[in-house]
C-alpha cells in the first residue's frame, strides 16, 4: 500500500521574513519564502502548527503567524501539545480538520517523548497513509522525529567514536530513513554517517538549512530550496568495524556511499533511482 499523502522535511532555517541576507549570500537561486509557500496548495488551506518541541511556543506562533500572513495563508492556529493532550477530542478532531500538520523545530526528544506512542500520532498516520494532499511537515526537530529512528544526540568530533550517539524511535511515518538537520552548517556528515553504519538500510537524509524534501508516495522525493540534501546509503559498506570496536575508539568504514541533492532533483527512496535537475546546465 501506498501512502497518498506527503512528507516535507525541511532542513532548518527555513527563510521566516521575506528578506534573509544571509540565505541570500550563502545558498543558490535563493527565494523568500519558498519553502513554507509549500504547506498548503490553497492560501485558506488548514493548517495547524505544532509547537511541542519547544520551550518558548509563544515566540514561535508570534514569527509564524508573521510569516505566514506574509505568505497569504488565512487558515492556521497552533497546539502546544503536551503529555495529558494527547488523547483529548479537542486536539484531535483539530487536527483531524487539518489539510497540513505542522512540526516546528526545539529538541526532537521533546516531541519523541510526548507523541511516539499516541492517538494523535495514530491519526497522523490514517490520514497520511489515507487522505490525498494531506501533509505532515517539520522543520529542524520537527523534521528529525519523523522517522522510526531518531537521533537524539551525538558528539561532533574530529572521528566518530563508538557510543557517541545515542538514537531512539520516532514518530514511525517512514521507516527506511534517518534524518539529520543543519546539516552543513553544523558539520554533522559524521553523526548521520554513523547512524546510518548501525542502521545499513536506512538512507541517512543530511538536509541543509532553508532546504527540503518533498516526499510523495512514501518514497518519491524531490529536493527544494536554497541550498543542498546529502543522501549517504551504507547498503554496500565493505570493511568496517563497527561490531568489534572498543568504546572511545574511532570507526572506520569502506564504501559509503554519498549523493548531493540540489532543487528539483529527485530521488526515489526504494529503487534508489537519481534523476539530478537540470537547472544551471549549459
Amino acid at each position: 500500500m501506498t501512502p497518498k499523502g506527503q512528507l516535507l522535511i525541511i532542513g532548518g532555517k527555513e527563510d521566516k521574513a521575506g528578506k534573509n541576507p544571509e540565505m541570500k549570500e550563502d545558498n543558490n537561486n535563493f527565494s523568500p519564502h519558498e519553502i513554507l509557500k509549500l504547506l498548503a496548495k490553497s492560501k485558506d488551506d488548514r493548517i495547524e502548527v505544532i509547537t511541542a518541541a519547544t520551550t518558548d511556543p509563544e515566540s514561535m506562533r508570534k514569527t509564524y503567524t508573521k510569516t505566514f500572513e506574509e505568505i497569504g495563508y488565512t487558515n492556521f492556529d497552533f497546539l502546544d501539545i503536551c503529555d495529558d493532550q494527547t488523547h483529548t477530542d479537542y486536539h484531535l478532531k483539530r487536527v483531524e480538520a487539518a489539510q497540513t500538520v505542522f512540526f516546528t523545530g526545539g529538541d526532537q526528544n521533546r516531541i519523541c517523548n510526548t507523541l511516539q506512542q499516541s492517538v494523535l500520532t495514530d491519526l497522523l498516520k490514517e490520514k497520511y497513509w489515507n487522505e490525498e494532499n494531506f501533509m505532515i511537515a517539520g522543520t529542524s526537530a520537527g523534521a528529525m522525529c519523523m522517522p522510526k529512528i531518531v537521533i537524539i544526540d551525538a558528539i561532533n568530533g574530529e572521528a566518530i567514536l563508538e557510543h557517541d550517539i545515542e538514537l531512539n524511535l520516532g514518530l514511525g511515518l517512514i521507516h527506511n530513513c534517518i534524518i539529520d538537520t543543519h546539516f552543513v552548517h553544523r558539520a554533522r556528515f559524521g553523526r548521520l554517517a554513523h547512524a546510518v553504519i548501525l542502521n545499513q538500510d536506512c538512507w541517512g537524509v543530511g538536509l541543509g538549512e532553508d532546504t527540503a524534501l518533498l516526499i510523495e508516495q512514501g518514497s518519491k522525493a524531490t529536493c527544494r530550496g536554497s541550498g543542498m540534501v546529502w543522501m549517504l546509503s551504507a547498503t554496500e559498506i565493505g570493511k568496517t568495524n563497527t561490531k568489534n570496536v572498543k568504546k572511545g575508539f574511532p570507526i572506520y568504514a569502506e564504501n559509503l556511499k554519498v549523493h548531493i541533492l540540489t532543487d528539483q532533483c529527485k530521488i526515489d527512496l526504494n529503487s534508489n533511482q537519481f534523476e539530478g535537475s537540470c537547472s544551471g546546465e549549459v
